[in-house]
């Protein structure tokens, strides 16, 4: 019964996230928001909310290890299997200067990420904690990257084109309907993961940081995956790569920093080494992206490769 409350709550998840997407851009929309802000933020962090849903609650059921290992897994499992299977479909171009500075900001976010949760090695203290006030320093650093965004909007206002429609009356109802539908979604789908992923993570030994890493990680993943994959088939590459380095960003400062703000987080020793990977792979996805500026499909093949490596690691560690 477990595993079919999990896979329901998967369902809700993927279908919740959809969603919402669809019913918070369409209102995005009606109220004139440029498509450049509708797909840097709405798309890559509605694709992200159940990332987010899932490691709150965890956070606040006490499982801190489900919070750290889901964002974290996911950012990994984003930036190897989503970029490679969408890039071995489609190469994907890195030609928006917006994209290039965004991963060398989620750089950024990784390493204040890897100090924060250093605390036994930086302050010889007795266990590693993401405290209150880093998690308000995680989602100021995230005020500042929605700034960065929203000064990108600006600048670029003057390329923006819009096609005039005919004048009709503006239906709010369905998008309105839509995005509360959705979002009811997610915080229910996520609530079900959380609580049957720790049960099962008991029931077969696992630890509640690979049953993160894992199950949770690749199932909240899943709206990222498919939007990039959509996304790289009509030839949408920035939406592609801007979604997932996007959902990463949002994964980290708002995610952790929400989540720890309401209940400080207790870090595995173990997840350490997870967050130094993905800092390398986050440089690695910077050199892909800047050769020849995009992620070619042998690029994509090779992050495919290193995921199913990682996994085989992180299942035999645990």
């Amino acid at each position: 019964m477990v595993y079919i409350l999990l896979l329901l709550g998967f369902i809700l998840l993927i279908k919740g996230a959809n969603y919402f997407v669809d019913g918070s851009s369409n209102i995005a929309t009606m109220l004139n928001i440029s498509p450049l802000l509708i797909g840097l933020t709405i798309v890559a962090f509605g694709t992200s909310s159940p990332e987010a849903t899932v490691s709150i609650l965890a956070a606040l059921n006490g499982n801190a290890d489900v919070a750290m290992g889901n964002v974290v897994g996911s950012n990994i499992f984003n930036i190897t299997l989503v970029v490679g299977i969408t890039a071995m479909l489609n190469p994907l171009k890195v030609e928006n200067d917006t994209i290039r500075k965004e991963i060398p900001f989620t750089m950024l976010a990784s390493v204040v990420l890897l100090i924060f949760i250093s605390d036994v090695m930086l302050q010889s203290a007795t266990n590693n904690v993401i405290t209150r006030s880093e998690g308000l320093v995680l989602l100021l650093i995230f005020a500042v990257f929605l700034y960065y965004i929203f000064e990108v909007v600006r600048n670029h206002k003057a390329s923006f084109t819009r096609v005039e429609k005919p004048v009709q009356t503006k239906n709010w109802g369905k998008p309105i309907i839509l995005t509360i539908a959705g979002l009811a979604a997610i915080i229910f789908g996520g609530d079900l993961v959380v609580k049957s992923s720790t049960e099962i993570a008991y029931s077969i030994g696992m630890s509640e940081t690979l049953v993160g890493l894992t199950i949770v990680a690749v199932g909240t993943s899943l709206p990222e995956l498919v939007t990039s994959i959509t996304a790289a088939l009509k030839k949408q590459s920035e939406i592609a790569l801007g979604n997932i380095v996007g959902s990463n960003i949002f994964n980290i400062l708002f995610v952790l920093g929400a989540s720890s703000v309401i209940v400080p987080l207790g870090v595995d020793a173990r997840i350490f080494i997870d967050v130094v990977i993905m800092i390398v792979l986050t440089f690695l996805l910077l050199l892909f992206s800047r050769t020849h500026f995009k992620v070619g499909k042998a690029e994509g093949l090779i992050l495919a490769v290193i995921y199913i490596i990682y996994l085989v690691y992180i299942i035999m560690r645990n």
